[in-house]
This record gives structure tokens, sequence and C-alpha cells, in this order.
């Protein structure tokens, strides 16, 4: 039995940091383990421009414990008024490293997201050429379509015919939740990728609604059938380079998670490599954890593996169950099973 694990130092794909107080108290969690992340544009208003994400990176830089090196990786928000000039500036800076694609409504603070796709045309052209990732939060936003076929009907609604319409474009299929997502991004050639959450791995939606609503389990895209579950755990476990860790981690205090109409997410970075080791290893997969959360993910987006490394050692961690901030706690996610793996 394998009692110590030494990987790279691993890279969070998609991450939520808040801003202000908020990002003051969850960063730390992050910076702890990950030595850079993709970083949502999603605040109030959203990061649409090169100027703006260079100021939110500027926040986040000013954050960072005493002595942390963590290394935040900024993005776009896409909307229909977004001008291909102002993405090829940003790509060029060497600052923002992807767009987002949010259809308007899909999630927190996605009312500033895409209703048209023709609209986004231009954009998804000139990233095309200059090889730029679109990073999609892929669910359709239709009141007729079932929460739980969201995802699904986005692949072959939307997803898909962008794709053949822009030959080249490179695209994350983020926080992929079915069986759908996984055997379409395995299908495709090596412009498609998807990151897959902790979360995700961990619950289905019983967890969320049998025996009484969890709201710390509600996340979108919701959680699905434990068919679902399965085909994501094989997809991580695999060792399939298109596949990588995206935790989307999302912190919300708990006021707002247990409101009548609660906020979506999951905080996960404070445990996320403890969840993922147990994971692994309960698919004896320990030797592919390193592909999933440090290979993977700079191979897609062209950027070096990070030269330090981190040690996983078989004793249990200890994390707490709550973070507090400036505006109440912030629950971290629970797994449901005793956590054997710790980050030494």
């Amino acid at each position: 039995m394998t009692d110590t694990l030494k990987i790279r130092q691993p890279d969070d794909w998609h991450l939520h940091l808040r801003d202000g107080a908020m990002l003051k108290a969850v960063l730390p969690a992050t910076a702890a383990h990950f030595a850079r992340a993709i970083i949502m544009p999603n605040l109030v208003p959203p990061v649409v421009t090169a100027q703006q994400a260079a100021s939110y990176r500027d926040r986040i830089v000013a954050a960072l414990p005493d002595g942390a090196t963590f290394e935040p990786l900024m993005t776009l928000y896409l909307t229909e008024e977004t001008d291909p000039k102002d993405v090829l500036v940003a790509h060029q800076s060497g600052l923002v490293h992807a767009v987002k694609l949010y259809p308007a409504g899909a999630t927190t603070n996605s009312a500033s997201g895409v209703q048209n796709f023709d609209k986004i045309r231009a954009v998804l052209e000139q990233m095309a050429q200059i090889g730029m990732p679109l990073c999609v939060h892929g669910e359709v936003t239709d009141h007729d379509v079932d929460i739980f076929d969201r995802e699904a009907v986005f692949i072959d609604r939307i997803l898909d015919p962008i794709r053949k319409k822009t030959p080249g474009l490179r695209v994350v299929m983020e926080h992929i939740t079915t069986a759908d997502a996984v055997s379409y991004a395995s299908s495709q050639d090596d412009s498609l990728a998807a990151t897959i959450t902790t979360h995700h791995l961990v619950i289905n939606r019983n967890h969320i609604l049998a025996g009484g609503i969890k709201p710390h389990y509600y996340c979108l895209p919701v959680a699905k059938r434990e068919e679902h579950r399965l085909a994501l755990r094989r997809a991580a476990t695999s060792g399939d380079a298109r596949f990588f860790l995206g935790t989307d981690s999302a912190p919300h205090t708990d006021a707002n998670k247990l409101l009548p109409c609660g906020c979506a997410g999951c905080f996960t970075a404070p445990n996320t490599l403890s969840v993922l080791a147990h994971v692994f290893e309960e698919e004896g997969a320990l030797d592919k954890l390193e592909s999933f959360t440090s290979l993977n993910g700079p191979a897609f987006y062209r950027l070096p593996v990070n030269p330090g490394h981190i040690t996983l050692e078989r004793s249990p961690p200890v994390i707490p169950a709550q973070i507090e901030t400036e505006d109440g706690p912030v629950t971290v996610f629970d797994p449901g099973f005793p956590l054997h793996w710790k980050v030494t």
C-alpha cells in the first residue's frame, strides 16, 4: 500500500475567487496547494476588458498571504458586444489566457452572457486564428429543457455547431457532469478538452435531494444520476489528456446558500487534493492523479508544467468545516466520508 505520493504541483483550471473581503478570505486555501488557476470573470460588473482583468489580477496578488507564489491566469467574460480587436490585444499582452462563454442566465452572475450566438462569431473566429481557448459553461437555459438535460442539449444544439463553423477553435468544456459530455470529449480531436470538478466526482443528485434538500451540495451544472458520476470518475482517472482538474470552487456565505433561492456552488478549495486522492485510490488510479491535476491542463493551455512538487501523505487532514469571512461563514464541501490523505 502506498503511504506517500509525490506529484508535480497542481493547477486549478476553473476557480472562483470573488472580490474584496471574500477574495482575501478564500484565496489562501487555493494558494496553499496550487501554483496557478484560471480565474473566472463573473464579477459584478463582469471582467470584459484587458484593463479590468489587469486590475482584478492586481487585487488577487495583493490579497495573497505573505510568501505565496500563486499565479492567477486571467480570463475575459464574453458578451455580445465583445470586440475581436480587444480580445487580440488581451491575448498579446500575455495577461489573459482564455475567454469565458456563459449562456445568459446559466449560473451565478451570468446575466451579461450570450443569448444570440451569431453575434459572437467574429470573436470566435479571431480566437481560432490566435489559438486562444474558449472556456464554455455548457448548458442551455431554455425553460422547456429539463435542468438535468441542459448539458447534453447544449452539446448538440450549440457547441458542436460552433466548433464545426469555427475550425481550429480551441474549447474547454468546463465542469462537465454527464456521460454525454465524456463521450463527446473523448470522440474529438485535441482542440477540445474538458474540466471535471472535485464535487461531481463525489455527489449525484440524490445527495442534493434525498432525505431533505442539501443546499451545500447545490451547484450548477447540477449533479446528475449515478451513472453520470461514474462516467466522470472513469474519465478523470483514465489518464486521457483531454480531461483535467477545474474545481469550480465557488464560495458563498451560508446565509446566501440557505436563502429560499439559494446560490449555486460548492467551496472545495481547502480539501480538493485530499478528496481527489481518496477518489483515485478507490479507482486504483493513484498513478494517474498527477496527470489529472498537474500535467494535462498545462499541455492544453500550452504552458510549462510547474517545476515544484507536493507530497500527499496517508494521514487524516485537518480541514475546517467552515472558514470565516467579514460577511459570514462559508461552508467547506463535505464529501460524506472520512479523508485519509493530506498535503504535507
